[in-house]
């Protein structure tokens, strides 16, 4: 049965949904790990596992499949699950006490002291062991590249302290996916699976820059750095540059793997998407930004959806 409005009202997380499946019916014991997993936010599950399934469909385009596979779809999604969870959760060990001065953070199950420090390294663990077992499960040369990606995640949690760019860093990371789905499909990378990858880089700075604006109050007294802060009244204009170049890139990228004219037409929607976010954004209203970042799952599910129709119209031909 759900939890009564009251209960747990204070612990819980700022940006969640105020609906949310883990607020209204997790067991009390597993409510705070499970929103240190970020369980009561799915859309970063989206926004990590989405590249993936980019990925495995543009390498599908490549191979006239008449659709993206859908067991290398599955391992995908069960990975950005554990990944993104484990990620979020060292991302919050990282910043455990910068947290607890942001009015948004504080209340996470780390700065909040719901979770100590050592639970929330072995649950973390524990989550890296399950995703590791996905990576297994795909080729060889997938293996590889999967495991590069280490660095990058280790790194990211420290950019803010020294860069105004740990968003550029995060694209590098979250979209790693795009890179594996791609060689998951054909053993090896190339010009398409790279222009993809740089295109969801891009997306991501856009996007990350408009949720870093909730913070952008706190992170300025605090000393952290962002995008949001160094784009500033400017943020429009750079996030058309960003997302044009996102926009084209992946374009650029489907064509290449042999896209058809139904890819194009479903990317117009795609692009349509991405102008609506900066025609109504408002940097200086933090629900319009939780609302136009969250709206991005819109934009991956339409980029995927246009290169698996792709796919299957083109086999109907």
């Amino acid at each position: 049965m759900p939890r009564p409005a009251s209960e747990d009202k204070a612990a819980s997380i700022a940006d969640a949904s105020a609906k949310n499946w883990v607020d209204r019916f997790a067991p009390a014991p597993l409510l705070p790990y499970l929103r240190l997993a970020r369980a009561d936010r799915p859309v970063g599950f989206f926004l990590l596992g989405l590249p993936c399934f980019w990925g495995v469909a543009f390498g599908g385009l490549s191979t006239g499949a008449p659709y993206p596979d859908p067991y290398l779809l599955l391992l995908f999604a069960i990975g950005a699950i554990a990944m993104r969870a484990a990620g979020c959760i060292y991302n919050d060990i990282v910043d455990r006490d910068i947290d607890a001065q942001v009015m948004r953070t504080r209340s996470r199950p780390l700065p909040s002291g719901q979770v100590t420090t050592a639970a929330a390294v072995v649950f973390m663990l524990a989550l890296c062991a399950s995703g590791s077992a996905v990576l297994l499960s795909l080729n060889s040369f997938s293996v590889l590249l999967g495991l590069g990606v280490i660095p990058i995640v280790g790194l990211y949690p420290f950019v803010k302290r020294i860069s105004y760019w740990p968003q550029a860093v995060l694209g590098l990371a979250s979209n790693w996916g795009a890179l594996v789905g791609w060689a998951a499909v054909l053993g090896s990378l190339g010009a398409a699976p790279a222009l993809l990858y740089a295109g969801a880089v891009a997306w991501t700075i856009g996007y990350d820059t408009i949720y870093a604006h909730q913070d952008r109050e706190d992170d300025e007294l605090i000393g952290m750095k962002s995008t949001a802060l160094r784009f500033g009244a400017s943020t429009k204009a750079w996030l058309t540059i960003f997302y044009g170049v996102a926009w084209l890139a992946m374009v650029g990228s489907g064509l290449l793997a042999g896209a058809g004219i139904v890819f194009v037409i479903g990317m117009s929607f795609a692009v349509a998407q991405l102008g609506w976010q900066v025609a109504t954004l408002d940097i200086d209203d933090a629900d319009n930004c939780l609302t136009r970042f969250r709206s991005n799952r819109d934009f991956g599910v339409i980029v995927f959806v246009a290169a698996a129709a792709d796919m299957t119209l083109a086999s109907l031909a």
